[in-house]
C-alpha cells in the first residue's frame, strides 16, 4: 500500500510483530490514525521449509552467527517471530517488572481472552512428547502440559509446521491482530525498512520525535506522525534508536540459549507432531525443558553440527528435549550485526539443564544421548526498562516508545510471546489518555 508523500499519522508502529499489532489493533479500533510499517511480506504462511528459511535464515537479516558459531534468528515477516514459533504462553513474571512500576495482572486477564492460550488436549500432544514425559515422571521430574496460542479445533494431530508457519490457522499468530488492526483503517506497509527517527530540536534542548524514514523498492519515504513506536524486535529497535541519536541501546541484551538433547529409541515415530506439548519450568534456575518434535531438516542440520554423522539415519527413531536458559546481558548489537557470547554462568546453566535431559531420555530407554551446539531465538533486553525507556516505555526523545522485547529490564528465559501482548497492551492505554489530554 502506498501513502502519500509526507503523510501526518497519530501513531506509526515500527513492526508487526505481537506487540506492534496489538498497539495498532489497539489504537486504531479506538479511531487512531495508525501507519505500520513491516521490513517482511505479509505472503500467506504456507508451512514451507524455504519460506521460513526466507523469513529467517537470510544472514544479517532473519540470521546472525556467533564468533562461537551459533546460530541466532529472528522472523522478518508480517506478524513477526510470532509466524515460525513454536506457540507456547507463559504468563509475565510479575514480581520482575513490578520492581519497574509495572503492573500487567490486569492486561493479563485482557489478553487471555483476546488469545487462544491453553494447553493441548490429550488427542494432540504427540507419540514423542508422551514418551519424554513418561521419562520425565520416571525420573521425578514434574512435568506437565504446557499452555499453547493453539486454536485446538483448526489443529491437526500428526502436524509439525509450528514453526514453519501455520498454514491451516490453527496457530495464533499477530497477523490475525494485524489484520484486525487493517480492517479498524490501519495502514499497513510491508517491505518497508525503517531506517531512523525523525526528531525536532525543542527550547530546553530536548528532542521530539515527529516521524520516520524508511526504504522501498521505490526509495526513500518520510512520514510523520504525533507518536513513534518501535517494535521492531529486540535486534531491531535498538538499531533505529543508535540510528537515531541514542547511542546506550544494544550495548548488551539476551538471547535466551537452546540446546536439543537427543536421544535413540526402539521406537517408529510418525513425521510430526506439535512441539512444546508440555515440560517444566524452573525459575529459580532459570531453565526450561519441553519435548522438542523437530522437523527433518533441523534433525539433520543440528545432528551434523554436534558431529553426530552416525545419528543422521535415526530421525524416526529419535527423541528430543529442548533445553531453554536465561543467559546474563552481554554482547553487542550494531548497525548491520548482534554478536554476544555465553559466559561462564551460561554455559553452567546449559549443562545442568543438558544433564537433566539426558537423566530424562534415559529415563525414557534412550541410547546414544547428544547435544547440540547452542542457538537462539529470543532476542531482547536491548533497550531496557529503567535503562533506555521508562516505566512508560517512552525514551529520552519525548513521544518516541519502545515495544517490544528489547525493553525487558532483565535476564529472561521465557518464551517472551504473551508477556509482549501484555506490555503494548498497558502502552495502548497509556497512549490513548496522552493523544486524548494532547
Amino acid at each position: 500500500m502506498a501513502i502519500q508523500e509526507n503523510a501526518y499519522f497519530d501513531a506509526i508502529i515500527v513492526g508487526s510483530g505481537p506487540a506492534g499489532a496489538t498497539l495498532a489493533k489497539s489504537l486504531s479500533e479506538q479511531g487512531k490514525k495508525v501507519l505500520i510499517l513491516e521490513w517482511g511480506s505479509d505472503s500467506p504462511l504456507r508451512g514451507s521449509f524455504w519460506q521460513m528459511a526466507d523469513i529467517a535464515a537470510i544472514p544479517s537479516k532473519g540470521a546472525f552467527i556467533g564468533k562461537d558459531l551459533s546460530l541466532l534468528i529472528r522472523g522478518i515477516t508480517a506478524g513477526g517471530s510470532s509466524a515460525i514459533n513454536y506457540a507456547t504462553a507463559m504468563l509475565p513474571p510479575y514480581d520482575m517488572f513490578d520492581r519497574y512500576g509495572i503492573d500487567l495482572r490486569a492486561e493479563t486477564e485482557e489478553m487471555q481472552q483476546a488469545v487462544p492460550y491453553r494447553p493441548l488436549p490429550d488427542l494432540l500432544v504427540g507419540p514423542r512428547a508422551k514418551r519424554i514425559w513418561q521419562g520425565a515422571e520416571k525420573a521425578g521430574f514434574e512435568w506437565h502440559k504446557l499452555d499453547k496460542f493453539i486454536d485446538v479445533e483448526r489443529c491437526q494431530a500428526g502436524c509439525h509446521l509450528c514453526g514453519y508457519g501455520c498454514p491451516h490457522g490453527a496457530k495464533w499468530t499477530a497477523r490475525r491482530f494485524l489484520e484486525d488492526a487493517v480492517t479498524s483503517g490501519a495502514q499497513l506497509i510491508t517491505k518497508a525498512k525503517v531506517t531512523r527517527v525523525l526528531t525536532e530540536n525543542q527550547p530546553d534542548d530536548s528532542h521530539l520525535a515527529i516521524g520516520v524514514e524508511y526504504q522501498t523498492n521505490s526509495g526513500v519515504h518520510l512520514a510523520f506522525s504525533e507518536r513513534v513506536i518501535l517494535s521492531a524486535g529486540g535486534i531491531g529497535s535498538p538499531q533505529i534508536l543508535q540510528q537515531s541519536g541514542i547511542a546506550g541501546a544494544g550495548q548488551q541484551f539476551f538471547i535466551d540459549p537452546v540446546i536439543a538433547v537427543m536421544g535413540t529409541v526402539d521406537e517408529k515415530f510418525s513425521a510430526g507432531e506439535v512441539p512444546m506439548a508440555a515440560g517444566l519450568h524452573l525459575p529459580e534456575e532459570g531453565i526450561v525443558l519441553s519435548d522438542l518434535a523437530l522437523p527433518k531438516p533441523f534433525f539433520h542440520l543440528f545432528t551434523a553440527q554436534a558431529g553426530r554423522f552416525d545419528r543422521l539415519l535415526a530421525a524416526d527413531n529419535t527423541l528430543a528435549i529442548m533445553v531453554k536458559v536465561k543467559d546474563s546481558l552481554s554482547g553487542k548489537i550494531s548497525a548491520n550485526w548482534a554478536s554476544k557470547s555465553l559466559c561462564i554462568e551460561d554455559k553452567a546453566r546449559l549443562d545442568k539443564g543438558a544433564e537433566m535431559a539426558e537423566t530424562i531420555l534415559t529415563a525414557a530407554g534412550a541410547t546414544h544421548i547428544y547435544r547440540t551446539h547452542h542457538f537462539a531465538a529470543h532476542q531482547g533486553g536491548s533497550a531496557a526498562i529503567g535503562d533506555i525507556v521508562d516505566s512508560n516505555l517512552e525514551t529520552e526523545i519525548k513521544r518516541l516508545y519502545v515495544c517490544d522485547a528489547s525493553v525487558i529490564p532483565e535476564a529472561w528465559g521465557l518464551p517472551p510471546t504473551f508477556t509482549l501482548l501484555c506490555l503494548a497492551k498497558r502502552l495502548s492505554k497509556h497512549l490513548a489518555n496522552r493523544m486524548v489530554a494532547n
